[in-house]
């Protein structure tokens, strides 16, 4: 199983429709990056922990999900807090690099904004295969069915990157050649198997898109679908929670008074 392959689809969570998922993630997001303030999402952090713990997922499969989110967010902090605008008290100095407690604020902002708009997003899509988000968003959101598909057909494609990395670094072992060179040559390596995961995918892309020419998936003609696709009840009360959040969080930043619009 890789992190590609959707978890907990007999969940609450995952019967629920994608597009409902993407709506509700949506939401949260723009809500979130009005302001850049760590009262809305520290709220917003708190309220999605309450939802997410319904998703199904084992506290395994929610780390190494989001295990990305935890290394870039503490980054964030650091790197803003070292490097961002000084306004306030001077809390360090180190050379010409000073550490303030706006610059500290706003680290802990950013961060706290990866992990809320982060985090619903992987969680939610973790319970969703892609036929069924594509299924929904050809017949709930309308969208053309040939960018619908073209996008699916790519999507089932970036589990294939593993595996053609993993067997090009086989190859280049059985060739002697994977260890040699030192981290000078490890750099080398990397780019040529790079180079040639690129010419791989370009010409696997190239023949399923011709394949599916071939089958008619490029025509204008209206399609039909397989499984429908229904938005009900537990859909809108979905969307309903995160407009809720979203809501919330930026009433207390308003009541604290850190919010701060990003357009002002």
């Amino acid at each position: 199983m890789t992190l590609l392959t959707a978890v907990g689809r007999g969940t609450r969570a995952g019967r629920l429709n994608p597009v409902a998922k993407l709506l509700a993630a949506v939401v949260l997001s723009l809500s979130l990056l009005l302001s850049i303030d760590w009262v809305s999402a520290g709220t917003a952090l708190v309220l999605e922990a309450a939802l997410l713990a319904t998703a199904g997922l084992t506290l395994r499969q929610f780390w190494r999900r989001t295990l990305p989110l935890w290394i870039a967010a503490p980054l964030s902090v650091i790197a803003t807090s070292l490097y961002g605008q000084d306004s306030g008290a001077v809390l360090a100095r180190f050379g010409f690099i000073t550490v303030t407690e706006g610059s500290v604020s706003l680290g802990f902002a950013i961060g706290l904004r990866i992990l809320a708009v982060g985090i619903p997003g992987i969680v939610l899509f973790a319970t969703t295969d892609p036929t069924d988000l594509a299924d929904g968003l050809g017949q709930v959101l309308h969208l053309p069915s040939r960018f619908v598909l073209g996008g699916l057909a790519g999507l089932r494609l970036v589990g294939l990157f593993v595996d053609d990395w993993r067997q090009l670094g086989l190859a280049r072992r059985a060739r002697g050649v994977a260890d040699v060179g030192g981290p000078l040559g490890a750099l080398k390596r990397f780019g040529g198997m790079a180079f040639a995961l690129l010419v791989l995918s370009v010409r696997r892309g190239s023949k399923l898109a011709t394949a599916m020419e071939a089958k008619g998936f490029g025509g204008d003609t209206k399609r039909t679908w397989a499984r429908p696709s229904t938005f009900g009840g537990g859909e809108w009360l979905l969307v309903a929670i995160g407009v809720v959040i979203a809501g919330v969080s930026v009433f207390v930043a308003v009541l604290a008074g850190t919010w701060s619009f990003v357009l002002a």
